[in-house]
Parts: C-alpha cells; sequence; structure tokens
C-alpha cells in the first residue's frame, strides 16, 4: 500500500478532513467545526487549482514562525542553533496586524492549513486572538505546552480552528531529558485538561535513529490515545552541526517509520498520523520551497523551510504569490537540489552551500 505525501498535502485535503470528521464522531462540537471547515477546504482547493491553471502552484501548508522568544532551552534545538529563537529583546518581529495580514493573503490563495511556531508561540497571544477570525484556516499550533492556562484552553474551546499540538519526546525520562526537569508532569496535566475540555489536540514528535522505535511502540501510543491526543506529527530530526548527524534518521528508520504508519492508521482509527517532511523517495523530493509548504520566519523573511533559514524576500514588501515566486524559491525547484538523494535529516541542510551559493554567499 502506497502513500504519496505531496499528494496528501497538495491534493489530499479532503483525506485529512475525513480521517479528522471520523476522529470526532464523539466530539459533536469538534466534528460540527470541522464539517464546516470541509466546505472551506473545498473551496481553497478550487482556488488552488485555478491558480495551477495559471502555472502558479499554492501549497496546501505554511509554516509561521510568530516569535522568536521561547521560555525553554531544549537540548539540541534547531531554532537556537540556527539564531532564529534567542532570549532578550525581539527585534523587527511582525506585528499582530501584519500576521493577520498574511493570514488573509493565504485564505485569498487557497492556503488550508498555517502552522503556527516559533519560538514558543503561546508567548504571541496577540497573533493566536488574530488567527481567530479566519476559520476558514485551521491552525495547528505547535508549543512546548508549559504556557496552556484556563485562558488558552477557553480559547481553543470557543475557536475550533486552533488545534494545540504539544512537543513531546517519549516518556517522562526522554521529555525532561531534553526540555526540562518536570516538563513531562506539564504536559500531561495540559493533556488531561484538554480531555476534560473535549479540545482536540496533538502531539509532536522528533525522532532520531535512537528513540523511533520507542516512538512507534504500541505502548507509548496507546499511552497519547488515552489522553485522548488525536493527531500525531512524526518531526525528523534534523543535525544542528555535523556533529549530530549520527542522529539523523536515514533510509532504514524512514522505511521503519512508513511502514509502521501505515499499521497505526489502521489499528488506531480515530487518530490522524502525519510525518514531515514524510517518506521524500514516495513524495517527489523534499517539498520545501512552495513544493507543498514553505516558511515565514518571525520577521517576514520567506524561507524554504525552518530548516533551511535562507531568504531573499520579506512579506512586509511583497505578497505571498510574489514570496512564492522568489528567485531563491525558483531556483530550488527548478534546479534539482529539491529531488536530490540524502544520508538523513533534510536535504537543504546537506546542500546549504549550494543554497547559499544560489544567494551569492558563496561567490569568491
Amino acid at each position: 500500500m502506497n502513500f504519496n505525501l505531496q499528494d496528501y498535502l497538495a491534493n489530499g485535503v479532503e483525506y485529512i478532513l475525513n480521517d479528522a470528521v471520523r476522529s470526532c464522531l464523539k466530539n459533536p462540537k469538534e466534528s460540527l467545526f470541522l464539517l464546516k471547515f470541509s466546505k472551506h477546504a473545498k473551496k481553497a482547493t478550487e482556488i488552488r487549482q485555478e491558480h495551477a491553471e495559471n502555472g502558479q502552484n499554492i501549497p496546501v501548508f505554511l509554516i509561521a514562525s510568530i516569535t522568536s522568544s521561547c521560555n525553554l532551552h531544549c537540548t539540541g534545538c534547531y531554532s537556537r542553533a540556527n539564531e532564529e529563537c534567542w532570549d532578550g529583546e525581539q527585534l523587527n518581529q511582525l506585528s499582530a496586524r501584519e500576521w493577520e495580514e498574511i493570514f488573509r493573503q493565504a485564505k485569498e490563495i487557497g492556503i488550508s492549513f498555517i502552522v503556527l511556531a516559533g519560538g514558543e508561540p503561546l508567548l504571541r497571544r496577540d497573533v493566536i486572538i488574530g488567527a481567530c477570525d479566519f476559520p476558514e484556516i485551521l491552525f495547528p499550533i505547535f508549543t512546548n505546552g508549559t504556557m496552556l492556562n484556563d485562558d488558552y484552553l477557553k480559547l481553543f474551546d470557543e475557536h475550533r480552528n486552533l488545534v494545540p499540538v504539544l512537543s513531546i519526546e517519549g516518556d517522562e525520562e526522554a521529555t525532561d531529558a531534553r526540555r526540562g526537569d518536570g516538563i513531562y508532569r506539564q504536559l500531561t496535566d495540559s493533556m488531561r485538561s484538554m480531555k476534560e475540555n473535549n479540545i482536540i489536540f496533538g502531539a509532536s514528535l522528533t525522532f532520531t535513529k535512537e528513540n523511533l522505535p520507542d516512538l512507534l511502540s504500541n505502548e507509548f501510543i496507546d499511552g497519547l490515545h488515552d489522553f485522548g491526543c488525536k493527531v500525531v506529527f512524526f518531526i525528523e530530526y534534523v543535525p544542528i552541526n555535523g556533529e549530530t548527524m549520527d542522529l539523523a534518521p536515514g533510509d532504514g528508520e524512514r522505511e521503519l517509520l512508513f511502514e509502521k504508519l501505515m499499521m497505526l492508521r489502521q489499528e488506531y482509527s480515530d487518530m490522524l498520523f502525519m510525518s514531515f517532511p514524510g517518506d521524500e523517495k514516495t513524495s517527489g523530493g523534499c517539498l520545501a520551497a512552495g513544493r507543498g509548504f514553505f516558511h515565514i520566519n518571525s520577521m517576514g523573511g520567506a524561507e524554504p523551510c525552518p530548516a533551511s533559514p535562507y531568504s531573499d524576500i520579506n512579506v512586509k514588501d511583497t505578497s505571498l504569490i510574489e514570496a512564492l515566486d522568489s528567485n531563491l524559491f525558483k531556483s530550488l525547484r527548478e534546479g534539482g537540489i529539491l529531488m536530490d538523494d540524502h544520508q538523513g535529516g533534510c536535504v537543504l541542510f546537506e546542500h546549504k552551500d549550494d543554497v547559499e551559493r544560489m544567494l551569492g554567499w558563496n561567490d569568491g
């Protein structure tokens, strides 16, 4: 049985929604929202198809890093190592009004899903409140889970297009080892609160060569299921430098994940499983740079993906449509790098010298 991630993202919004509706049959409030959202998603698909007929590919997903601040210092954090997340004063960050304009443009061109990331996105309550006004878009909010208070639970209950996705590394020992003492307990407490309030939430699992078998175990998935988790994202570890390349998943891990995900989708019919970036071999290459998604950083730079923090255009100065046709994005899509094979982690990480050369950073 084949699973093509690119088709799933680019043409399969209905698949995602059907799985999500099925997983929420015992939650009338959530099911009603998803049925309404499915109508918006079908319209968005038609809009993307119209753009495609005019030679413009519009991805289903946008990843928006709405802040460079974070209240944690997780071991191996790519954003901190890459200086896209830092402590202290946050300069040149997009305002809530500017993010709302991005959301408006995304709706108009047919983007159905905007992942809110950071830093820690719950630090930007102003942006998240702005997202409430766009029920046509589903906003998965990738959070460390430490700031989920009663006010946020009320907001998520009233605005079902906001879906918290909690980052967890496995069991208590593994999670606290990377994220800090007591974080696992905070996460599980937050999960219980959301289950009690019938709020749909997901889990984000960063997998490496070392921890993938544990994350794929039925014991661990059963635990998430019992907490009420409905969506599970497997996020492939991206090395922060050459010294951590040995942790990056390779073809063996991708094959294991691919096979196990097919089984999990059958065994847990009330949960939705997705992988990012997924098995690139079955998806026709990396989906960055607008093929399946793209990234906007906290200062407005349009980047191929969060793991490739390079930009030659800023959405403060241009539209999303123009950003998708930036010289860097077009060069990546047309130059063959995204289709290249790689050892593990991220093809753009391995080709960062080539990406910098495209930007003229390595000239001479």
